[in-house]
């Protein structure tokens, strides 16, 4: 079974700032000793320093995932640190902005190293530590891992790149009959500094899609996924609407993401193409947990909330189909009542599972 959060050791990568600081400092605060990895060693350093002021255990590891040399350093820092890790947490991250046609392609080939390879070698280094502490490798993707957007072309890809790779990975896993839990964690826009530090091509400083979420919820999620046993966690609505509305019509989509994908993901804020970036080196300052968008940041989710309780939520959702298949047999309408009579019995044995699974 699953440790608690407050037994585990979590190593966190891209815990300078934004989803990754969020964690390590919501970890510590529950208990777990946490390791925090990225390139900024001065931010990761005061960072950890600041979680360890408040009580909490902590270790900064400068590292840099795209050196695989580094990533199996902090593994084992980590290890000789603490004894053991529990969760690793994939989760660096950086952005360009511009259409495929303007982009150079060392910017593109540079976001999947760090987004995708870095994810990559931080499975490679924590895999054998995950498989004697029967742990979870926890993976920050991103809604855009089901979908796509203009301007994004490079972090839709690395995004892509790392569901089909998990999938894979997760079934030769299960036919070793190895312990470890694999998660993928699905972001919806989320106000971090990302936003701040990315390369622009538009001539303006970009922002998330709107709706957005404070970085904590994506936090609490992670966290989630160390302590249990999913396969895909959403961080928001938003980012399950996308993920449905593309399985339903991703031609109709296309046609959304034309009329509004472009404007959306502008602000009026002056930003050229050459202003600091993170992309090939750290800035002086990694900007904290949030960005610049605190106003319009949503720091909670219905859809989230029912998730976390997903057992109820299945069974609620298994009585109001029964309830329904009920009302429309006795109105005779035809195959109806069968219909919702399966999803009724599918919802209630989807709630059975995952009580089985969380007792």
């Amino acid at each position: 079974m699953p440790k608690p959060i407050d037994e585990q050791v979590i190593v966190i990568t891209g815990a300078s700032s934004g989803i990754g600081l969020a964690t390590a400092r919501m970890g510590a605060r529950r208990g777990a000793k946490v390791v925090l990895a990225a390139r900024n060693e001065r931010d990761l350093r005061k960072h950890a320093d600041e979680i360890r002021r408040e009580g909490g255990d902590a270790l900064a590891v400068p590292t840099d995932v795209t050196d695989y040399a580094q990533v199996e350093a902090l593994a084992a820092r980590a290890a000789q640190e603490y004894g053991r890790i529990d969760t690793w947490v994939n989760n660096a991250g950086v952005s360009t902005y511009a259409t495929f046609k303007e982009q150079p392609l060392e910017d593109f080939r540079r976001v999947l190293d760090v987004i995708f390879m870095g994810q990559v070698h931080g499975a490679k280094a924590a895999l054998p530590y995950l498989e004697e502490s029967r742990g979870a490798l926890v993976c920050v993707g991103s809604a855009l891992s089901d979908r796509g957007i203009p301007l994004q072309g490079a972090y839709c890809a690395a995004k892509h790149a790392l569901k089909g790779w998990l999938d894979g990975l997760r079934v030769e896993l299960m036919h070793e009959g190895s312990p470890v839990r694999v998660t993928l964690v699905k972001p919806s826009s989320i106000n971090t500094p990302l936003f701040n530090k990315a390369k622009t091509q538009m001539g303006v400083m970009p922002m998330p899609i709107p709706p957005i979420y404070e970085p904590e919820l994506a936090a609490r999620a992670i966290l989630r996924a160390a302590a249990g046993d999913e396969r895909d966690v959403f961080v928001g609505g938003a980012g399950k609407v996308l993920s449905l509305a593309e399985r339903i019509s991703p031609a109709l989509l296309d046609v959304q993401q034309n009329w509004q994908g472009f404007q959306s993901q502008r602000t009026d804020w002056p930003r050229g193409a050459d202003a600091p970036t993170n992309l090939y080196a750290p800035m002086e300052d990694d900007g904290g947990v949030h960005g610049d968008f605190l106003r319009k940041e949503k720091p909670r989710s219905a859809y989230q909330s029912l998730e976390a309780h997903s057992t109820l939520a299945a069974w609620a959702g298994a009585a109001a189909l029964a309830a329904g298949a009920v009302l429309t047999s006795r109105r005779g309408r035809g195959a109806l009542p069968a219909a919702l009579g399966l999803g009724a019995a599918m919802l209630a044995g989807k709630g059975a599972i995952h009580l089985a699974v969380q007792s």
